[in-house]
C-alpha cells in the first residue's frame, strides 16, 4: 500500500488518508486558500455570508473544511464567470 494509504472498509482497496484532505480552524483555511492567515475573517465571511458559500463545516465550534471541496468550489467560481 502507498503511504499515505489506508485500506477502505469491507474492500482493501486503497483510499487516501482523510487527515490528509482535511483543513481544521479558520487559520488553516486561510493559508490553503488566500496564502496568509490574517485573511481569517474572509473565511468566515465566505462560509456564512457570502452570496456564494463557500464548503466548510463545523466540528464543534471549529470551522473545517476538505481541501478538494475547496479546490472543486475555486474551479467552479472559475467557470462561472
Amino acid at each position: 500500500m502507498q503511504d499515505g494509504m489506508r485500506a477502505g472498509p469491507a474492500t482493501g482497496e486503497a483510499c487516501p488518508a482523510l487527515a490528509d484532505d482535511l483543513l481544521r480552524g479558520a487559520d488553516a483555511i486561510a493559508v490553503f486558500v488566500f496564502g496568509d492567515a490574517k485573511e481569517r475573517r474572509k473565511v468566515y465571511y465566505y462560509a456564512s455570508e457570502a452570496k456564494v458559500r463557500m464548503p466548510t463545516f463545523r466540528m464543534g465550534n471549529v470551522i473545517c473544511a476538505r481541501k478538494s471541496r475547496l479546490l472543486d468550489w475555486i474551479e467552479s467560481q472559475e467557470a462561472a464567470r
